[in-house]
């Protein structure tokens, strides 16, 4: 008969290893004000911490915490997501962050709690979804 193979499939939840190994990268610049950018898709979570410029600092999302297929979105791997980010935010210092939010997904106000539960002030939050005006130009009229 032979031996039986277990096969362990990945993107059960929370990878651990992930989640240190984004921790574990130190970032030399020290900050006590920024943004969080957050987008919020169907099929995904993703977040990005940048400073009042702009420029990107930390980001993640919850494709990269190991999440996988329909448990990328989620609110858990969102809260994940934020949570991660507030860790990284609180080990560069920050105080207090703007938030922009952009989508229509299940993790727009989980990313914001796991952010804001780390100890940062939000100062303030923004919904810059994008919304069409007029929508793309209608089919031509179909000839018989």
């Amino acid at each position: 008969m032979g031996k039986k193979r277990i096969i362990k499939k990945s993107g059960r939840g929370l990878d651990q290893g992930r989640k240190e190994r984004a921790l574990s990268k130190a970032i030399k610049r020290r900050l006590d004000r920024g943004v969080l950018h957050v987008e919020a898709t169907f099929n995904n979570t993703k977040a990005v911490l940048t400073d009042e410029k702009g420029n990107a600092i930390v980001s993640s999302s919850a494709g990269a915490l190991g999440f996988s297929g329909a448990r990328k979105s989620t609110p858990y791997a969102a809260a994940k997501v934020g949570e991660l980010l507030g860790e990284k935010a609180s080990a560069i210092g920050l105080k207090e962050a703007r938030v922009i939010i952009r989508g229509i997904g299940p993790g727009r106000e989980s990313t914001l709690r796991g952010f804001a539960g780390k100890g940062i002030q939000i100062k303030g939050i923004k919904d810059a979804t994008p919304v069409p005006h007029n929508g793309p130009r209608p089919p031509k009229p179909r000839r018989v």
